[in-house]
């Protein structure tokens, strides 16, 4: 994973390679002190060592040795990826979901506004999907059922 932080130090190690010099850099990272930029955030890369030792074989061993440069990674797959994102089935209000705890165990959830205005849940357990969706179409029933009572009561009781 890489962080800003990490991209700051990329830059800090990069930017004297394309002629920023120390106390610019220091300026632009935001320090006080020049030395302090160079001493944590610039590291010297591999390019940075062969660069230094030609330079020095050049002046002191009047070598015509060629400066390396930094290769560049070129990506080979340029051909795009068809991407399809997941979509999930969906169930139709009212339903009630059926999920998987483990390999032998479904839960059935229904989740309805009872008579009172509240949400409350009601759950049902099984050992295959299939069993588990049967138990919970049979508790839905019910339980519609259970709230449409409940519902009438209120409302004979408020009209009496």
């Amino acid at each position: 994973m890489i962080r800003f932080h990490d991209l700051r130090h990329t830059f800090a190690t990069h930017a004297p390679a394309g002629g920023v010099d120390a106390k610019t850099l220091s300026g632009i990272l935001g320090h006080t002190n020049a030395s302090f930029t160079l001493d944590i955030y610039t590291h010297i890369t591999d390019t940075m060592q062969r660069q230094a030792a030609v330079h020095i074989d050049r002046k002191i061993g009047g070598t015509d040795a060629r400066m390396p440069t930094e290769e560049r990674d070129e990506r080979k797959d340029t051909v795009p990826v068809e991407f399809t994102p997941y979509k999930p089935k969906t169930r139709k209000q009212g339903t009630g979901c059926v999920t998987m705890i483990n390999d032998h165990l479904y839960e059935g959830r229904y989740t309805p506004t009872n008579a009172y205005g509240k949400r409350e849940s009601h759950n049902i357990y099984a050992k295959t999907r299939e069993e588990c969706e049967e138990k919970l179409a049979e508790m839905i029933a019910e339980v519609k059922a259970q709230i449409k009572a409940e519902k009438e009561r209120l409302k004979a009781e408020q009209s009496a």
